[in-house]
């Protein structure tokens, strides 16, 4: 069994659950109680559970649901397309629907949410990721960002390195 270096931090757990504070304080007067959170999966997960109960004690109970698209299919690059593993579960028609990712690099699998969102109804298609990585041209610019991450290989919080390292409780980088 190989030994794994423990990553380097970027961001604590502390500072990650204040700026998840933060982020639904910024996103409460933009929403309402009919409106629908659509998680990301798999990484999506971790940040979509903490905003939901920050969204809740900024005054706003939202609805859930989620989309699963895979585009790195356990692997360090994407493909460059999505595939749809699991569609939504909940009616759109006529809601509010904030899609909610971890983190946004090209923005492939935010930017085809969207666009899956907006076709299955949504009258206001939102988005937040915990994350933004520096690229020139994002597919997508998200509504509301927690975090201005740096060009690194990022772990921690949802984040994954092949399928691993998503549990650790803050944010780090692998290279």
């Amino acid at each position: 069994m190989t030994e794994r270096l423990a990553p380097e931090v970027l961001i604590s757990q502390e500072e990650i659950a204040e700026r998840v504070e933060a982020l639904a304080k910024a996103i409460a007067p933009r929403i309402d109680n009919d409106t629908v959170v659509v998680c990301l999966l798999t990484g999506g997960l971790w940040f979509a559970a903490d905003l939901t109960r920050a969204l809740w004690r900024a005054g706003r109970d939202v609805r859930f649901d989620a989309l699963w698209l895979a585009s790195y299919h356990d692997e360090r690059k994407s493909s460059g397309r999505c595939e749809v593993r699991a569609d939504l579960q909940r009616p759109l028609v006529g809601r509010r629907a904030l899609v909610v990712d971890d983190v946004l690099d090209t923005g492939l699998s935010l930017g085809e949410a969207a666009k899956l969102v907006k076709d299955a109804g949504a009258s206001e298609v939102l988005t937040a990721v915990f994350a933004r990585k520096p690229w020139d041209k994002p597919r997508i610019e998200p509504d509301f960002i927690a975090w201005e991450a740096p060009a690194r290989y990022l772990v921690g919080y949802g984040l994954d390195d092949e399928g691993k390292s998503r549990g650790l409780p803050y944010i780090g980088a692998m290279d």
